[in-house]
């Protein structure tokens, strides 16, 4: 697909999450507590999530017909046509539930392991990130780049916790105490998808986290690749959706938290 096309679906894909995320914002004004859904301990959904995915599916149906799906909520639907979307249709729904305004939707468009379209929708501060392949990253229709920052210690640094598999959690706060040493500060937004797309446009100078699932982070990686950015494992590697672990940061910082990550993380 050239990307004069991949534009195009952008740009359609982008209309269709500003109509969805009208609806997130509507049900969460009137949200009934009673009916959130609980998937495993600490791994929260409710109708919202549903049907904000079934939303989605059907206008990415729409727009480009025979793709396959993958999404958070239970859609798998085998491609036809080589393309695939992987969809989280409500990326922060702890918070969402708690009334906490940082919530997002995330779509990734992928053919064959390679990332075509990442869009990352802000649903309070109605911020859309975008970007196609070999396009640039854009969000609400301005040129984003990361952060121009060079050194670690000049860095804002996002993370997040893992909802299971606890195991890996003292290597992780020996992360967090090497960061913590390394940079300005650390943040936890409670949404992946807006933790890359804070990255993309330099609000945040990096973001690392595992235990993700590729919905969570498939958009936003697209989205920090076209800004200038460096996405990778925690051993630096391009593996970061099979191996469920990523590092997300402009050149210079990201070799920087690579080194502090992987020590930490194997010692």
């Amino acid at each position: 697909m050239d990307a004069k096309r991949l534009k195009e679906i952008t740009h359609k894909v982008v209309k269709l999450t500003e109509k969805v995320g009208e609806f997130i914002a509507i049900e969460r004004r009137n949200f009934d507590p009673s009916k959130i859904e609980y998937k495993g301990l600490n791994d929260l959904v409710s109708y919202v999530d549903k049907t904000a995915e079934k939303k989605i599916v059907e206008g990415l149906t729409n727009i480009l017909p025979g793709a396959g799906f993958l999404g958070e909520e239970g859609t798998n639907k085998p491609t036809e046509n080589g393309f695939t979307w992987i969809i989280d249709p409500l990326d922060g729904t702890t918070n969402f539930i708690h009334g906490i305004p940082i919530f997002s939707i995330s779509i990734a468009l992928v053919s064959n392991n390679d990332y075509c379209i990442g869009v990352v929708r802000e649903v309070n501060l109605n911020e859309c990130f975008y970007a196609w392949k070999d396009g640039g990253a854009y969000m609400n229709g301005e040129r984003i780049s990361v952060s121009p920052q060079k050194e670690l210690k000049a860095g804002l640094i996002a993370t997040g916790f893992p909802y299971y598999n606890f195991e890996k959690m003292p290597q992780y706060m020996n992360i967090l105490s090497g960061m913590m040493e390394g940079c300005h500060g650390i943040r936890r937004l409670g949404s992946a998808a807006v933790d890359l797309a804070y990255v993309a446009c330099g609000r945040l100078e990096g973001f690392f986290e595992y235990n993700l699932n590729a919905w969570d982070v498939a958009g936003g990686s697209i989205i920090v690749k076209e800004a200038g950015g460096v996405v990778s494992t925690f051993s630096n590697t391009e593996n970061y959706i099979e191996d469920r672990e990523i590092i997300a940061a402009p050149a210079d910082i990201h070799k920087e938290m690579q080194s502090i990550i992987y020590k930490k993380w194997n010692s």
